[in-house]
């Protein structure tokens, strides 16, 4: 099993939210993770931790800002059980001041993101991941098979390309329906939701890269 998700695992025991809110008048529920539940994932990230929790006006956010020479580093958090069987949408806001240069996970280019977010699945021994990613070049709506293996699946959706940097840009996806769309699976059999992870890197393209991530929310 991959190294990065036994420690994804291990975080189970130490991870907080903000707490579910009641339920809407529909039914609906949702719970947000703090900024501050966020962790390294050690066993895959460089030994320089270039992220911190910061807060501008009202808002806090994690702050990424990655300088050439450093290893990528993993941020992740935990979604709580409540929410893992019942998962429809996710919902974050970032924003990107720097993207690395001539990047594309989905090719051609390099391999950087200003910003990506990882929703974590689990189907028995196998991890399954949608890495959506603001991309520097590229066409909004692309995706690859950018892995395959026994205990790791992982596709890739370009979900937002350049511009505007410095402006907040809010995303909501939905999880089940994407997941049962990209890896052939009924809704009905979509495995449990257990976590969020962010990264921001120019390691490929030698490049300073910076954004923010906020208002990680997963509704059921």
């Amino acid at each position: 099993m991959p190294a990065h998700f036994l420690a994804l695992l291990a975080l189970l025991a130490a991870a907080t939210t903000d707490g579910g809110a009641p339920p809407s008048p529909t039914g609906g529920h949702h719970v947000s993770l703090s900024p501050s539940s966020f962790k390294v994932l050690e066993q895959d990230s460089g030994p320089v931790n270039y992220y911190s929790v910061v807060t501008e006006a009202d808002t806090v956010m994690i702050h990424a800002a990655y300088k050439p020479g450093l290893a990528t580093v993993v941020l992740a958090g935990v979604v709580p059980e409540e929410a893992r069987k019942q998962v429809s949408r996710v919902s974050w806001r970032w924003r990107v001041h720097s993207l690395p240069k001539d990047s594309n996970d989905c090719g051609p280019g390099f391999t950087d993101s200003g910003a990506a977010v990882f929703l974590t699945f689990k189907a028995g021994a196998k991890y399954m991941i949608l890495k959506y990613v603001w991309s520097t070049t590229g066409k909004v709506g692309s995706f690859c098979q950018s892995k395959r293996g026994w205990f790791l699946d992982r596709d890739t959706l370009l979900l937002h390309v350049g511009g505007p940097l410095d402006t907040w840009e809010t995303q909501e996806v939905d999880a089940r329906a994407d997941f049962a769309k990209h890896f052939g699976m009924k809704l009905e059999d979509v495995p449990d939701f257990v976590g969020i992870a962010i990264m921001t890197d120019g390691d490929q393209s030698n490049s300073v890269v910076e954004s923010d991530y906020t208002d990680f929310t997963i509704h059921w």
